[in-house]
């Protein structure tokens, strides 16, 4: 995540090993390839001068090290028809599904983004010490917060076992984080990190510390952008320290209006949420979907631009992504969460988030569900092209592999 602690990146498929098999052929090649040509027939003469015939020396056998040469490049050929076929078979099967509709257990990371993000850090000392067989561990809310949204911390020290170990905070602070070169606008804000059951603190004399921010109330209300939440500690008489990175919206760029509206749409389960837009752009909206068991299934996304106005922001469960995953009905649409993507720092701009279930499907047929691969003018151009290098492969083999 941001300052160590979090990355991001919207999902690609790459079509890797496109033909990095495809080398020039080896000396051996000529050698083993090479047979007496056929001589010229005179003029009108129906047949050839005397001699071996074409036949009879296509089939004339080679030496020893033609015929070991020819064995050599054979293996290379089978080797390089199988990368080739494995190429096309792992391309061909990571995009049958679009980007926008993905089986969730292949970005487990986004299945559930409201959890607060738990870690644990090698205790760090002042002069570069270290304490062996201690660890911080810490808690943090969220990473982006938006309106009046707080954020809520802990932090801790454990032993090996995981047993709570003494440790005394010195101070904690937030401030704000410019983009380079830019001087900060907003003053520091103390922050109250405390083991007494309260600001933030859930449980008093655990051990565990705690402490919150509320970006609206505590100093940076009209800040968009970077915070930082740092402590001092003290641990065996020695410095060290920890710090979370908070990334702060104060006002959304467009607004949800409620309900979703369902239909199947060629093949594939549609969901149309409508949105007020409040500064056009392209937004990211991603949304998660469980079966009726409560299983994760899938991962929707939309990634397009909006016009300011009214819209309706529509997410696609892909037909062959329910007909090979099969979950049980009805379905549930949760945990919707999308931001407007920036060029510059920072990069989004937040939407409110609608956590938890927002709709549950009907019950519609498997069979209403479309059983195609999906299509695009890229897929269709990596996949000739894959299959080209397979189609080499397989007629070199072939080749090689004929009459010696």
């Amino acid at each position: 995540m941001p300052g160590g602690r979090w990355r991001w990146a919207a999902p690609v498929v790459l079509a890797t090993g496109l033909a990095w098999w495809r080398l020039e052929a080896g000396p051996g090649d000529a050698d083993a390839a090479r047979a007496p040509p056929a001589r010229p027939a005179p003029a009108g003469s129906s047949s050839p001068l005397p001699g071996p015939s074409t036949a009879a020396a296509s089939a004339a056998p080679f030496s020893a090290a033609g015929a070991q040469a020819r064995q050599a490049q054979l293996a290379l050929w089978q080797q390089r028809l199988e990368h080739a076929q494995d190429a096309l078979d792992a391309y061909r099967r990571s995009t049958r599904y679009p980007d926008a509709s993905q089986p969730v257990a292949d970005h487990a990371d986004q299945g559930h983004p409201h959890r607060p993000v738990e870690e644990e850090h090698a205790v760090r000392l002042s002069g570069g010490l270290s304490a062996d067989g201690l660890v911080l561990r810490t808690m943090q809310e969220r990473i982006f917060a938006l309106g009046e949204e707080s954020v809520r911390f802990t932090v801790s020290l454990r032993d090996r076992s995981g047993a709570v170990q003494p440790l005394r905070i010195v101070r904690a602070w937030a401030h704000e984080v410019p983009p380079p070169r830019t001087a900060a606008t907003h003053a520091d804000a103390p922050l109250d990190l405390n083991d007494d059951g309260r600001a933030g603190d859930l449980a008093a004399g655990d051990g565990v510390y705690g402490m919150q921010l509320q970006p609206a109330t505590q100093g940076f209300g009209d800040l968009f952008g970077q915070i930082r939440v740092e402590a001092a500690l003290e641990i065996g008489g020695e410095k060290g320290f920890t710090y979370f990175d908070v990334f702060y919206t104060p006002e959304p760029p467009a607004l949800w209006q409620g309900g979703v509206r369902e239909s199947m749409v060629d093949g594939s389960l549609a969901f149309d949420l409508k949105a007020q837009v409040r500064q056009a752009g392209r937004y990211v909206i991603t949304a998660r979907v469980d079966d009726a068991h409560g299983a994760p299934f899938a991962l929707l996304r939309f990634n397009d631009e909006l016009a300011a106005g009214t819209q309706d922001v529509r997410l696609r469960l892909f037909g062959r992504l329910v007909r090979d995953l099969r979950p049980a009905f009805p379905l549930t649409l949760r945990d919707v969460d999308g931001f407007l993507l920036r060029e510059s720092f920072p990069d989004r701009m937040l939407m409110p988030r609608m956590a938890g279930a927002v709709h549950r499907t009907g019950t519609p047929a498997l069979s209403d569900f479309s059983e195609a691969d999906w299509s695009s003018e890229e897929r269709a151009r990596y996949l000739a092209e894959l299959s080209k290098d397979v189609a080499e492969a397989q007629a070199k083999v072939a080749q090689l592999a004929g009459p010696r």
